[in-house]
Formats: C-alpha cells, structure tokens, sequence
C-alpha cells in the first residue's frame, strides 16, 4: 500500500517536471536567432518528439495491456485442457549455471512436462552435471542429449525433432525460471492464432552499478516494451531466457535458421510474417545473469544489434509489403528504428548540444533535453515497479541511465552497424558466466 502510494506521488510529480521542462525546452527555442543553430535545434526537437510519442505510446499500450490481461484472467482453461509442453534447454559450456537452471525447470508446476537438454558440444562438465537430473517420472520427465557443435539454432532445431509436446518452450542454460512460468505461457494457446508467446526477463546479478542499470533496462526497455507490442500482439522478438511457441507454426516455418546472431528475432519474424500472432506473459518470468564488466556489455550489444541487422536484411523485401502484410512491414521498421535511427539520432544530438552549450552559452538546452529523457525514464521504471516485484530503488538509477549507460549502448549498435554494413567478420562471443543465478 506504502509502495503504490509512492509510486502514484513521484508519478504525478514527474509528469509536472516534465510538463514544465517541455515549456521551458521550447521557450530557449524560440530565443535563438542563429538560422543555422535553429536547424540543428529543430532536428533535435523533432527527434526528441518523436522519442517522447514512441514511449508514451508504448506505455499506453503497455497499460492498455495490463488492464485487458486482468479481465481475461477468469477465461484462461483449466490444468485438464494444457498441452503436453517440452523445454528445450541448447546449452555449450554452461558448468556454471546449468544445475540451478534445470532445477527451477524441475520444479515447475505444470503437470505435463518434458525437459531435453541439447548439450552442443561442451568441452567443460555441463554434460556431466546435467546426466545426474535425468529423470522419468509419469508424465514428466527429463533428458540429456549431446551433440556435436553446431550452433544455438542447430541444437533448438535438434531439440525439436525429439520433442513430443504440442508447444516448444525454448530456456537459455543460464536462465532460471519462476515455477509458474510454464502454466501460465500454455494458457495462451487455445487461440489457434498464438503462435508464440515471451515472458519477462530479469536481471539475477543486481550486485553493482552496471548490472542495476541493465535491471532498470530490463523491466523498461524490454519488458515494458514487450508489454505494449502485446496490446497489438506484436512482440518483435521472443527473448533467449524464455519463450514458448507452437510446434506446429515452427516446423511450418522451417523452425530456427543459423544464418543470423539473432536466431530468436530471425524465428519471431518468419511466424509474424505467416501471419500469427505473437503474446506476452508479463508473470511468467525468467532470471537471467547479465555482464558484470563494461566490455562483456558491449560485446554483448554488439552482437544483439548486429544480429537484429542480419534479420532485418534478410527480410527486407517485407519493409514495403504494407499492402500483404502490415503486420511485418510496420515491425521490421520499427525494429530499424530502435537499431539504427534512434543510435545515430542520439549521439549526434548529444554532439550537437555539447557544440551548441559552447558556441552559444545556451548550455541550459542540454540540460533540459537530458532531464526530459530521465523523467520519461523514471515514469516508465515507476509504472514497471508497480506492476511487478522489483525494487523501488531500481527507479533513481534512471539518473545515471541516462546520463551514461544509454549513450555506451548506443555507441556499440552504432559499431555494430558500420562493420555490419561492410561486412566485417565476427563471431558469437560467449560471455564468461559467475554463477549469480
């Protein structure tokens, strides 16, 4: 009750700050005389509306969403009508992590389960220490298989072909799940149209500055966002940690390609593209270790973005089938503008006010572009800690999101893209796990 309260207060305050800020914002706009600096002004102006309608579309929507998803709750079916689901667990090098992830596997409620993991050539003991799980009992149970190396793809695909359940939820060996996770993700499949359903992800290793701010970005950026393209049943991108899909839909589909680093955006883009609809479970949740070290973040970015970028390519002959399928059209462009717009958008902008505070002395425009942007940050993380379990505090590290994090961000998609665009070579990158499931 303290919680809401609180949240309700700081909300109402922050929507006045960022009223007044816009006013101010605009008023510094019109007192410049410097045709050439108004340009650049207005550009930013523009970008910066443009942000600000995305993310509050995004959080309408998002709100919008929670509100249906409490009013559907009483139609959900009974534990008698569930799909026989089978998790596929591809992990390579995963000693780590691997005996707590199957853990929360094996203690899912769910009553009709089975769980393959795809060992995918592993040269350290997740084999080893996976074999001691195996287990039969009625009508669940779990099973070890080991292959050569072949990739993520290659092992889901592996996966799949043994799988017998209906629905395929697919678990990152270093993710562990909620134990209602699986229960609540099956429901959503008496919809023939579903052919897909993501979870929420968040962020296990909360035990410094860097992985509190990839927190703030996981319930915001990601979670949040996810949450608004369900409203539209739009989700652009089922994440690793946790997803469920259609067996069917995916063998129809050809199930996972290799020619990607984005194999669950690539697979999430071909089911769209069929025409299915793509859900989100906002309760259905999935802990995950993020990098603990800044150049761990940013290859991990790289690679993220640079596989968005191999997806978006090899499907851009859809970017202009508006007429036969809006659907992957209007996905497939906003995903170019999160990839490449925004990035290059924002650290131009950031040069440009830095050059503008020096030229002109008018520093106090950067200051309220930079404020604008955490407040929207803050309101965003507000309502995220409203409607889930995590801590209040996560809410004033959007100062420093801002102030740092999300240009680093940025500053590796635009990396990514450049050597994407000239084609330079790069390789998957596995990060080094700490254990801190």
């Amino acid at each position: 009750m303290i919680k809401g309260f609180i949240v309700i207060f700081l909300s109402l305050f922050l929507i006045l700050a960022l009223g007044s800020l816009l006013y101010f914002y605009y008023n510094y706009f019109y007192h410049i005389q410097n045709i050439f600096v108004q340009i650049g002004v207005g550009i930013v102006l523009f970008f910066t509306t443009l942000v600000i309608l995305r993310y509050m579309l995004l959080l309408f929507f998002s709100i919008l969403k929670t509100i249906q998803k409490s009013a559907d709750e009483e139609d959900k079916p009974q534990k008698g009508e569930l799909k026989r689901v089978t998790i596929i667990v591809p992990a390579f090098n995963e000693e780590v992590v691997i005996e707590k992830s199957l853990q929360s596997l094996i203690e899912q409620t769910y009553p009709n389960l089975e769980i393959l993991v795809i060992d995918d050539g592993s040269k350290d003991r997740t084999y080893v220490k996976a074999k001691k799980l195996e287990f039969t009992k009625s009508s669940r149970s779990l099973k070890v298989y080991r292959k050569k190396n072949g990739g993520k793809a290659n092992a889901i695909n592996f996966g799949i072909e043994h799988a017998s359940g209906e629905l395929i939820m697919v678990v990152d060996a270093d993710s562990k799940l909620d134990k209602n996770a699986v229960l609540l993700m099956a429901a959503y499949f008496n919809d023939e149209e579903i052919a897909a359903v993501a979870g929420s992800v968040y962020v296990s290793n909360q035990n410094s500055l860097l992985t509190k701010l990839q927190a703030l970005e996981y319930i915001e950026g990601l979670n949040m966002v996810r949450n608004g393209q369900a409203f539209l049943k739009l989700v652009n991108i089922i994440p690793g940690p946790i997803g469920m899909f259609r067996k069917s839909a995916l063998i129809e589909v050809g199930m996972y390609d290799d020619d990607t680093f984005a194999e669950d955006c690539d697979v999430t883009l071909k089911l769209i593209a069929n025409g299915y609809k793509i859900e989100f479970e906002s309760d259905a949740i999935a802990y995950t270790e993020v990098p603990e070290h800044l150049l761990d973040l940013i290859k991990q970015r790289y690679r993220w973005t640079r596989g968005i970028l191999q997806s978006i390519r090899k499907h851009r002959k859809l970017l202009w089938n508006f007429k036969k399928s809006p659907s992957v059209s209007f996905v497939l462009w906003y995903m170019l503008f999160e990839a490449v717009f925004w990035p290059f958008m924002d650290i131009w902008a950031n040069i440009f006010m830095i050059y503008l505070a020096l030229i002109s002395g008018v520093s106090m425009l950067i200051f309220f572009w930079w404020a604008m942007f955490t407040i929207l940050d803050m309101a965003g993380a507000l309502y995220c800690v409203l409607i889930t379990g995590e801590k209040l505090s996560l809410v004033f590290y959007a100062v420093f999101y801002r102030l740092f994090f999300i240009t680093i961000i940025n500053i590796s998609k635009i990396l990514a893209t450049i050597e994407e665009w000239y084609g330079i070579e790069m390789s998957w990158g596995k990060l080094e796990r700490k254990g801190n499931l």
